[in-house]
């Protein structure tokens, strides 16, 4: 099944982005680069804002975010409320994220991850389905921490 997918990175993830948005492509799916495109220094949350942006306005149905660690732009993602962002490292993560989390962005650490593991959680988080039930409530409660 392809996807839109929004994929986004900083400076020190942009190799890792300029991969992965070709892999992704030739696996079939519609990818919006949100940048950074070259390896001049920029600023993650810049990226992390705009890719979890364009989950909430419905521009791509999922996201990949990617920086040196994965952490900074997986924490900026996630201020937009309708993104669910879930850093990984291997394929187990990314399915549980989905499955448990009904997240729609997967983030990844370019200086800890290597190319065709960060293929293998792409590829984990890709092909999981939610499993609702007992963890949709958690998941509403993710969105609205007042309600809660």
């Amino acid at each position: 099944m392809s996807h839109r997918i929004a994929i986004a990175s900083d400076h020190a993830a942009f190799g890792m982005k300029s991969e992965l948005t070709d892999w992704l492509r030739a696996e079939g799916h519609d990818v919006l680069d949100l940048g950074t495109n070259g390896p001049q220094s920029v600023d993650y949350p810049d990226y992390g804002f705009k890719l979890g942006q364009a989950i909430a306005n419905g521009d791509a149905a999922f996201g990949v975010a990617l920086c040196g660690s994965g952490i900074g732009i997986s924490i900026a993602v996630n201020r937009i409320a309708a993104a669910r962002c879930a850093l990984v490292s291997e394929p187990l993560s990314a399915s549980l994220a989905r499955q448990h989390n009904d997240a729609n962005v997967v983030a990844l650490g370019a200086r800890l991850v290597g190319i065709e593991m960060a293929k293998a959680c792409i590829t984990a988080f890709l092909e999981t389905e939610f499993l609702g039930d007992r963890h949709q409530r958690r998941v509403e409660k993710l969105s609205n921490p007042q309600g809660a």
